[in-house]
């Protein structure tokens, strides 16, 4: 196929992910008919919604833990795609994001550097961005990311894994807490810095962009938003505090995805 969707998505112990990810199918393609969407996991899936599930090629590579973002880089191998869009299986996409395609095929690799609050004002808040700032590195957001598949893309990840699985050697050259957790958008980073930021970026592209509903982005009391805002949602319309949403949502508490299953039965 010449491009599409693809969802990594693993359930633990907490979080159901394959379901999210399943929300997530419905809702690409209840505004984009025609989208293909693939789920990678190792979990099993008996739904129709996904035009393709395939088991990670090199397994779980985390199997005693419910950390799994090590296993991020296999996405690059994985997608049936040409052209792919990577996200994240918490999202929820109200609004056709078709027309990103034409801009993005101009290059090979491109992540993710804009967010917004639920109104839609693109977001400068870097509270959960210490680590980015401390090292100077590019704001990349990899809850969505596009790649071609090419030679380039190919070492883009390949930067990914080892970036991961060296993960001490790289603590002991930036400034971070080497007790705490890497995780996908610090390796993204690091990637895009050493491939070239223009070529791993778009921060002209504004409408690749989130909607992203962490506390502080929005200006809230606290990390779970459903307890301050209300939310209305159909297949034919989302809004959040009478705020229609147009762009990818990433709803960040996991609980969420059982008010946007009901809308598809599932």
């Amino acid at each position: 196929m010449s491009k599409g969707f693809v969802i990594l998505a693993q359930n633990t112990d907490k979080v159901n992910y394959v379901k999210c990810a399943e929300i997530l199918a419905y809702s690409i393609k209840n505004c984009m008919p025609k989208a293909k969407v693939a789920l990678i996991t190792d979990n099993k899936f008996s739904g129709s919604i996904f035009d393709y599930v395939i088991p990670l090629p090199y397994g779980d590579l985390a199997p005693n833990s419910d950390w799994k973002l090590i296993n991020d880089w296999q996405v690059y191998e994985a997608s049936p795609f040409k052209e792919t869009l990577k996200l994240e299986a918490d999202m929820y996409i109200p609004a056709s994001i078709d027309y990103w395609w034409d801009i993005l095929k101009n290059q090979s690799v491109v992540v993710c550097t804009n967010i917004r609050n639920f109104k839609g004002d693109v977001s400068d808040i870097t509270f959960y961005r210490k680590f980015i700032t401390d090292n100077q590195l590019p704001n990349t957001y990899n809850a969505i990311t596009y790649f071609k598949k090419n030679k380039f893309s190919e070492k883009f990840f390949l930067t990914i894994r080892n970036i991961f699985e060296n993960w001490e050697e790289f603590t002991k050259i930036l400034k971070c807490n080497q007790n705490e957790l890497v995780t996908t958008d610090w390796v993204y980073a690091l990637a895009c810095h050493i491939h070239g930021e223009s070529k791993t970026t778009m921060p002209f592209f504004k409408e690749l962009s989130m909607v992203h509903m962490k506390q502080f982005i929005n200006n809230l009391l606290s990390e779970d938003w459903t307890l301050e805002l209300v939310p209305e949602i159909s297949k034919e319309y989302f809004k959040i505090n009478t705020f229609p949403q147009r762009y990818p949502f990433h709803y960040h508490v996991k609980d969420f995805s059982k008010s946007l299953g009901e809308i598809y039965g599932c």
